[in-house]
């Protein structure tokens, strides 16, 4: 019986790590945006050179793309975990909007917003690609939201006669508002009040 051997890769072993070169990248086009944001910008955050960015992921456009798929799926699988079917779902939503708020308002930062929101609505006007990114996460959020609705109906937290496809858009929505008015300079107090006010909405007086 003849042992293989393993082969060793040519060249200079790979001295970076995807995923945390990513979360770098997202936080350079967070703060400034996709146009606002060089290619020098993005070295100094990743801490690879110029050839390196490119090879690991092609010119920054294509980089960027890598970001809101990243954003899009690390967001569903929180909401998922956060959205906890044994939980009640007052409980649930408060919590998700929570979350969403220390994401949104980092302590001792600059407010940030959502990220797919915050970017990729300026650059989806132009680049269609973007467009089609930014349709999918809020296609994909607002799946999340309706399952959990359906869910809660089923139990009885909400109507049997509510729309959960609907309610999970003004879900969506109170997300995306606490997002915008972040970035504008909102108050925590008057953010927590608005996602109150969303959960009494969708919640209704079960």
């Amino acid at each position: 019986m003849v042992q293989k051997t393993e082969k060793r890769p040519r060249g200079r072993p790979r001295a970076y790590d995807p995923e945390q070169a990513l979360t770098q990248a997202t936080d350079a086009f967070w703060r400034t945006g996709f146009s606002g944001t060089s290619l020098d910008d993005l070295s100094a955050a990743t801490g690879m050179n110029r050839p390196s960015l490119y090879g690991a992921f092609g010119d920054k456009r294509a980089l960027y793309l890598a970001t809101l798929d990243r954003y899009i799926e690390t967001g569903r699988r929180l909401m998922e975990e956060v959205l906890d079917n044994n939980l009640p779902l007052r409980k649930v939503l408060k919590r998700l909007y929570d979350q969403a708020l220390v994401l949104y308002q980092p302590p001792g930062d600059a407010a940030l917003g959502c990220f797919l929101i915050g970017t990729a609505a300026t650059e989806s006007v132009a680049d269609p690609d973007v467009r089609n990114k930014l349709g999918e996460g809020l296609r994909t959020f607002d799946r999340v939201f309706e399952a959990r609705l359906r869910h809660a109906q089923a139990r009885g937290e909400i109507a049997a006669t509510a729309n959960p496809a609907a309610l999970a858009k003004i879900a969506s929505a109170v997300l995306h508002t606490l997002a915008l008015r972040s970035r504008a300079g909102d108050s925590a107090a008057s953010l927590r009040a608005t996602a109150d006010a969303g959960v009494q909405l969708i919640c209704g007086s079960t």
